[in-house]
């Protein structure tokens, strides 16, 4: 054979050790930096116990499968013949076996080098596998069929499953090559007409294969206990249902045994020359996998049970409800159904009464009104805010208020040119500055009567910054009192790759851009030192770039800041966990300002229960509007979800803190046993008043309940099988890229009152249509209060009289005659845009629906969407068509549609001329109750009363006529749109329209 120089081998030494260094040298990097990360925000043991698990895992694994595949190859070659024919001088197989035996070691141990390498780095992901099965917890409950405690479906099983994998695959590649070192050292021989095979050959063979056989006994065992999540009827239920029991169960018996029986007959061939009795027994194992393990429960299926399927499945399905019920939470001991909702006669007085209710009715919508947050409040090019902005609550003066919260965070994607340079996006831009709230249910100024767009509607701020939070006013009058406002991990200042910010001065001197007039050092504790070179050379590496090994502006009290956003940040820290998409920045009560990220636990298997798509079950209408922050869930399937842990991460120091929120959770408490140290106890959160002030019930979670509260609000299985009762979540009509996308409308937080007590409470809410149809069937609301979390309440209407649905409501209120003159009138000169539709429960038995309406005005860059109008739909009692009420003010549109204005909320300040919603519409102030003396009559139609003309004057009489038009003009449109004669109700609109401007032309 030819040979190499010496200066070749040593060239082909250094190319090698350059590729190994090239593809091995960026993960030792990436391990190093990880390593000094977790030791920076205290997360070292996670680091460690994830490394080291994975390392013994590689290793054990490893041996093992490079031991199984050497041994089967030695013991092939020590067992060859001493002599072996050849076909003649131009035998091939000759040939192979002279390479071999010149290079016999390495024949020997690479392929089992390779297949134990493979085999480790294969297994070490599996981890989490191993880890839950050493710390699984019980979860105190059985299944249905075997007896079993839950843990050993979701922590042992996974692990059996895992090791017979595992060893399959590496007895099929024993197999192999111990066929081929028969083959090539003439062990089998296939000259001749029959061939030949040695003895040794024959039992090293059937050892191997009698193994196998064994070992799918051993599979079919636990395939009995996979069977309880079968997703046979998965259009149905998820679980093992009649065919999977009394068929499929019993023949996976059946095939344990035959697989035994075969396994013992090529164990028999160890003895017996004759082959056929294996091949005999081969061909029963397929014939029977075939027989009992398919045609069997098939025909079973089509001949027994399809006939009979609602009784047959009853059992099963009363199974799934009841293992659905406990896997996500939505059992009796979480939810309360209410049943005939609003059928009940409508107690007007008790609407009017409802002030935690209409004082807090949320008209700033978050999705819409981030564009104002940046035209009235960023300060500098380089700040921003994410297009999708935050609800939370704050109490202030006493009262309990939804605000639309955000932080003003440094916005990488807004540097201008001058600003891209690598110190000024690295060591100047560092950070954000400040919170920022609005008031949901208000605005600071009203917009004008009449179409312009140009003043009002906007949001009224409370900025705390760096330019106002140390000033004695601030301090003293700031209903939310910040003491740290610069933010240097966010949502926004992560999302340009490379993220990170190199922070610190040796010399006393200041870099760091914080106000026009200042400059800052940080003083926090995250941050990875880079005062030693190694640390600046891997940093180098990690993020290719020179200039963190070679800048000046690096010193040794220099440290590098970098996975900055809360969902990362948490994500990374525990990795274990399911993170929410969504993430909200709150103040706490030592004013320090924290993200709040939910963490999920979450199972792919439990017993019976019904398999969810999670990505598919969290997608709504707001994915349109995600922006630079949105994101959307994993896409995998989950039999089980729990929101176990609230996690913090502090805004200017980044330090993650997880806190046990669901204490009886086992998987949590295995992962507890797992990290120890790491999840701090369920009391040390409870103890944290001000943060328990700020939890939110998920949205993530709300999302997937609500996907199976569609079906799983049937309790009997026959009707469940049926399905005639199933619900559906509405499309979002207020948004015509989601209607046509057939994108469900998003859940909305928002203070309301009380199911049960009525006081005002944060509350995520959504509504269920029926069954593809468009009228309201339930609404669901979920408690976010301390004392109430997590309880969630389904309102159910009564099939008869049909209430009208988010589409139908929001149809009819957009195309009302003010509205849609005044959307005519607009569209030349502005954008149009609906809110949020609310489906407001007010009172006894009454439904408010409410949608904000904004307009943006074309033509101009310094522009954003102000609140126009607002825009409500409310059926009064003794009246058959619901009213829409439209104006500036909620006060207004309350008073046009007969509900009391008392307890509606006042923009801080009111067009001249333009009626105060907070006194009543004969000019009375309203009582301490918040109600007044004399209720309003009701109105049937979306016009002004004549005791509530905001803003019009003239003689009484010219009032009277033109209110007592307009009323007339709305009662032919009704009949008009009943009749369903398109040319009446053209007329009508005109003559709507022609009354809606005599009303307006009404002196002021």
């Amino acid at each position: 054979m030819p040979t190499l120089s010496r200066r070749s081998k040593v060239l082909i030494g250094v190319a090698v050790a350059v590729l190994i260094i090239l593809l091995v040298g960026p993960r030792f990097v990436g391990l190093y930096t990880d390593l000094l990360w977790f030791d920076d925000i205290g997360y070292s043991n996670v680091f460690s116990t994830i490394i080291w698990t994975r390392v013994i895992l590689f290793f054990v694994v490893a041996l093992i499968a490079g031991g199984i595949i050497f041994a089967g190859l030695a013991l092939a070659y020590r067992s060859r013949p001493v002599f072996v024919p050849t076909t003649g001088p131009g035998d091939p197989i000759a040939r192979y076996r002279t390479v071999v035996m010149s290079r016999i070691r390495w024949f020997a141990i690479v392929p089992a080098l390779i297949v134990g390498l493979l085999s480790g780095l294969v297994a070490q992901g599996s981890w989490a596998t191993v880890q839950t099965f050493l710390h699984g917890e019980s979860f105190g409950e059985r299944d249905p069929q075997f007896g079993y405690d839950i843990s050993f479906f979701a922590f042992d099983l996974p692990f059996f499953r895992f090791v017979l994998n595992f060893l399959f695959v590496i007895l099929v590649i024993t197999f192999i090559v111990s066929l081929l070192t028969h083959y090539i050292f003439g062990g089998i021989q296939l000259a001749g007409r029959n061939g030949t095979l040695t003895k040794a050959a024959r039992i090293q063979l059937a050892v191997i294969a009698g193994l196998f056989l064994l070992l799918k006994a051993v599979a079919y065992w636990f395939d009995r206990y996979t069977l309880l999540s079968s997703t046979r009827k998965q259009e149905i239920f998820t679980g093992a249902g009649y065919t999977d029991i009394n068929a499929v169960l019993p023949s996976k018996l059946i095939l344990l045994a035959i697989a035994v029986i075969c396994a013992a007959a090529f164990f028999a061939g160890i003895v017996l020359r004759d082959l056929r009795v294996p091949a005999l027994a081969t061909a029963l194992m397929l014939l029977s996998a075939l027989v009992i393990g398919v045609g069997w429960p098939l025909a079973m299926e089509q001949f027994s049970v399809k006939p009979n399927a609602a009784q047959k499945e009853s059992e099963y399905i009363q199974r799934n409800i009841n293992a659905t019920e406990a896997a996500y939470r939505i059992g009796k001991d979480q939810v309360t159904y209410q049943d005939n909702w609003t059928g009940g006669t409508l107690n007007q007085q008790s609407v009017d009464n409802d002030a935690a209710t209409l004082s807090n009715i949320r008209l700033l919508d978050p999705n819409i009104v981030s564009p104002a947050f940046t035209q009235l409040t960023q300060l500098q090019n380089f700040y921003g805010y994410p297009s999708q902005l935050a609800v939370d609550r704050y109490r202030v003066d006493n009262q309990l208020r939804d605000y639309v919260v955000a932080v003003r965070e440094l916005d990488p994607t807004k540097f201008a040119a001058n600003q891209q340079n690598w110190l000024n996006k690295h060591t100047v831009y560092t950070h954000g500055n400040g919170f920022v709230a609005a008031p949901a249910n208000r605005v600071a100024e009203a917009a004008s009567k009449e179409t312009d767009v140009s003043n009002g509607g906007q949001p009224d701020f409370d900025v705390s910054d760096l330019d106002n939070y140390q000033t004695d006013a601030y301090k003293a009058n700031a209903p939310i009192k910040v003491t740290q406002p610069r933010i240097y991990f966010g949502e926004l200042i992560s999302k340009v790759n490379p993220d990170y910010a190199i922070v610190g001065s040796d010399n006393g001197q200041e870099v760091e851009y914080d106000t026009a007039a200042k400059r800052y050092t940080y003083s926090g504790d995250a941050g990875v030192p880079l005062g030693n070179i190694f640390n600046r050379i891997a940093y180098s590496i990690k993020y290719t770039e020179r200039n963190i090994l070679l800048s000046g502006a690096i010193n040794k009290n220099s440290k590098i800041i970098y996975q900055r956003d809360p969902r990362d940040r948490v994500k990374k820290a525990a990795p274990w966990l399911t993170v929410d998409s969504k993430t909200y920045p709150a103040v706490m009560a030592d004013g320090s300002i924290k993200w709040i990220v939910d963490g999920y636990t979450t199972l792919d298997d439990y017993p019976y229960a019904q398999k969810t798509s999670l990505q598919d079950a969290t997608t709504d209408a707001q994915e349109l509007n995600q922006g630079q922050t949105g994101r959307t869930q994993v896409n995998k399937q989950i039999a089980y979800v729990r929101n176990s842990v609230k996690a913090t991460v502090d805004a200017y120091t980044g330090k993650v803190d997880l806190y046990q929120f669901d204490d009886k959770d086992p998987v949590l408490k295995t992962w507890m046993k797992v990290f120890p140290g790491t999840v701090k106890p369920k009391s040390e959160l409870s103890a944290n008043t001000s943060l328990m002030d700020h939890i939110r019930y998920p949205e993530d979670l709300f999302k997937i309940q609500r996907a199976l509260l569609e079906k799983y609000h049937v309790k009997d299985p026959q009707v469940f099988f049926q399905g005639n009762d199933f619900w559906s979540v509405p499309s979002d009509p207020t948004d015509p890229d989601a209607v046509t996308a057939g994108l469900d409308q998003p859940p909305y937080y928002f203070v309301a009152g009380d199911p049960t007590t009525g006081q005002p409470s944060f509350q995520l809410t959504t509504v269920m249509n029926a069954l593809r149809r468009e009228f309201l069937a339930a609404y669901l609301t979920v408690s976010s209060a301390p004392d109430s979390y997590g309880k969630l309440t389904v309102r159910e209407l009564p099939s008869t009289p049909q209430r009208e649905g988010p589409k139908q409501a929001f149809n009819a209120m957009s195309t009302d005659g003010p509205v849609a003159a005044d959307r005519k009138s607009l569209e030349n000169t502005a954008t149009v845009t609906f809110g949020n539709l609310l489906t407001l429960p007010v009172g006894e038995n009454g439904i408010l629906n409410v949608v904000p309406m904004y307009a943006q005005a074309k033509g101009t860059e310094a522009t954003f969407p102000r609140l126009f109008r607002v825009i409500v739909r409310y059926k009064g009692p003794n009246v058959n068509v619901p009213a829409v009420g439209y104006a500036p003010t909620i006060g207004e549109a309350l008073t046009q549609v007969g509900i009391s204005s008392a307890a509606a909320t006042v923009p801080d300040n009111t067009p001249d001329g333009q009626a105060n919603p907070s006194q009543t519409t004969d000019g009375q102030q309203p009582t301490q109750q918040g109600t007044v003396p004399t209720t309003p009559a009701p109105s049937t139609s979306a016009a002004p009363s004549t005791s509530a003309a905001p803003g019009a004057g003239g003689s009484s009489a010219d009032r009277d006529a033109a209110v007592a038009e307009l009323n007339s003009a709305i009662e032919a449109l009704t009949a008009a749109q009943s009749s369903g004669n398109f040319s009446a109700y053209g007329a009508a609109l005109d003559r709507l329209k022609a009354a809606t401007d005599k009303y307006e032309a009404l002196p002021k």
